[in-house]
């Protein structure tokens, strides 16, 4: 893939006919990376875009059952919002197909890094490539199956008539009615040989004839294994690819990347006093910097990740800079921490991540995705994501000594188990709340005390604020993502580089 860095994609001069050629199915297995030339801004808005769709396809598929109507529906809804295939376009969409295969090799180069990011996000494509094979039409799903050479033969309905009897009782599920109501395909041993082990399928002839209901399970595990090998050979090429300094900030950071409003500017700012922080960490504060402020109170002390975490979290909400400095300075000087040592070793890094001193940068609160995946606590230290970086036997008695009903820490310890950190956080809220289905994804600390706010004041406050750092999210991202150089960044790309100033004012623990 080539990238130009001038205002708009370089125009190609298809026929046509070139560029259904060139993209002839709405599937695709991602096989051969894209060549044409693209803009750094399209190169981040297609990365972005499909960020999106992934973090929808994982929540999707544990609040509801895939395939069910609901399930459909809705990734249906996001497919056609941000522009990706989707059934009604099955025919004739070249501009989401061109969308789809570059955004996925985008994200491809962003999340081979890591164990944990290839699992990521090997399982979110294979549940976007279910839902898509099993909405295309018969016609088409045969053509993609040839395109990819998996050489299934659709059974026809004379060879299924005849067979009938032994296909109803070899396939588990199938009445007489539905065997002749389902296609069925002609597969060799070697691709079905899970099934032919479990004894789900009829065996004749050196074939296995499978239902329709069982064939993406052959399609997903031959996509699975060449993506994962796919993976493993990007992350090898890394380094090549790393010299590039204009995709570097990028790659390193789509995958902690944060695609909400950044609460780096709220209207609620010196609305919230320092009497109330006590009764709001109860009611409103996400369990991260629930334990951040507990630990506060108890120790008089935070480490300096913890600071850092809780600090920004705080001024999110509306603390201002004076707040702030009589806030950690009563809690402080309380433990082992003078007045005078506060006001020459601390007081500067507060006044520094308002933008008061230094670089004059205003620091933005640290969203759910930079907590997970970077900086991880030490013993000591308080920070970081108690669905992620907590013992699971610690993370369940916390649970329940915040009273949480049994039924729902066990559905919060399955949602760990399977590494949906946000989705156990979001369950959480539910449950500390009484709410059954929020309507939205929570991603960011500070959006879950908004959203807690709005919610335990009858929706009545807060909704300003959402709408202002809702509308500024986008145009922050575009802004920030290209410097004065024009540098592609992140606006966590810019705050991470910044904060290695201000960490340096955290480090005396």
């Amino acid at each position: 893939m080539e990238f130009s860095s001038g205002r708009g994609r370089l125009k190609q001069a298809w026929l046509a006919g070139d560029r259904r050629d060139l993209y002839p199915h709405s599937l695709q297995f991602y096989l051969e990376p894209p060549t044409e030339n693209i803009s750094l801004v399209e190169f981040e808005s297609f990365a972005i875009d499909r960020l999106k769709l992934l973090k929808v396809v994982e929540n999707l598929g544990v609040s509801y059952v895939r395939n069910s109507d609901s399930y459909k529906t809705k990734l249906e809804f996001e497919l056609r919002k941000l522009k990706f295939p989707y059934k009604a376009l099955a025919e004739d969409d070249y501009e989401a197909r061109r969308k789809d295969h570059i955004s996925h090799f985008i994200l491809r180069l962003a999340y081979c890094q890591s164990e944990d990011l290839r699992r990521w996000f090997l399982q979110q494509e294979m549940d976007l490539l279910r839902y898509r094979f099993n909405e295309v039409t018969d016609n088409l799903r045969q053509k993609f199956l040839e395109h990819v050479n998996l050489s299934f033969e659709a059974v026809s309905e004379d060879l299924k008539n005849e067979l009938a009897n032994e296909l109803y009782t070899s396939t588990p599920g199938l009445s007489m009615t539905k065997v002749k109501e389902q296609m069925f395909y002609k597969v060799g041993l070697a691709d079905a040989v899970d099934l032919f082990r479990a004894r789900r399928v009829f065996i004749k002839d050196g074939f296995a004839y499978v239902p329709f209901k069982e064939i993406d399970v052959i399609v997903l595990s031959n996509y699975r294994t060449k993506l994962s090998k796919a993976l493993a050979l990007t992350a090898r090429s890394l380094p090549s690819i790393q010299s590039d300094e204009r995709l570097q900030p990028l790659l390193n950071h789509l995958s902690h990347s944060y695609i909400g409003p950044d609460y780096s500017v709220q209207k609620n700012t010196g609305k919230i006093s320092l009497e109330q922080i006590d009764t709001l960490s109860v009611k409103s504060f996400p369990l991260c910097m629930r334990q951040l402020h507990k630990a506060l109170r108890d120790n008089h002390h935070l480490r300096h990740g913890g600071r850092m975490q809780y600090g920004l979290f705080l001024k999110g909400i509306g603390l201002t800079l004076e707040q702030a400095l009589e806030f950690w300075k009563k809690e402080f000087i309380r433990g082992k921490v003078d007045a005078d040592k506060f006001d020459k070793g601390y007081a500067y890094s507060i006044r520094h991540s308002y933008g008061k001193e230094g670089r004059r940068t205003d620091y933005t609160p640290y969203s759910c995705m930079k907590i997970i995946m970077s900086n991880p606590p030490s013993q000591g230290d308080y920070h970081g994501c108690p669905f992620r970086h907590s013992d699971p036997e610690l993370l369940k008695q916390k649970l329940q000594s915040y009273k949480i009903p049994p039924s729902g820490i066990t559905q919060i310890l399955e949602l760990v188990k399977g590494m949906h950190y946000q989705l156990a956080c979001q369950k959480y809220f539910e449950l500390t709340h009484d709410v059954d289905n929020l309507g939205f994804s929570l991603n960011h600390p500070n959006q879950y005390f908004t959203e807690s706010q709005r919610l335990l004041s009858g929706g009545r406050e807060l909704k300003k604020e959402l709408s202002n750092s809702g509308n500024s999210q986008q145009k922050s991202n575009s802004q920030e993502s290209m410097n004065s150089n024009s540098t592609p960044t992140s606006s966590n790309t810019t705050a991470d580089a910044e904060l290695e100033g201000l960490e340096a004012y955290f480090t005396e623990d």
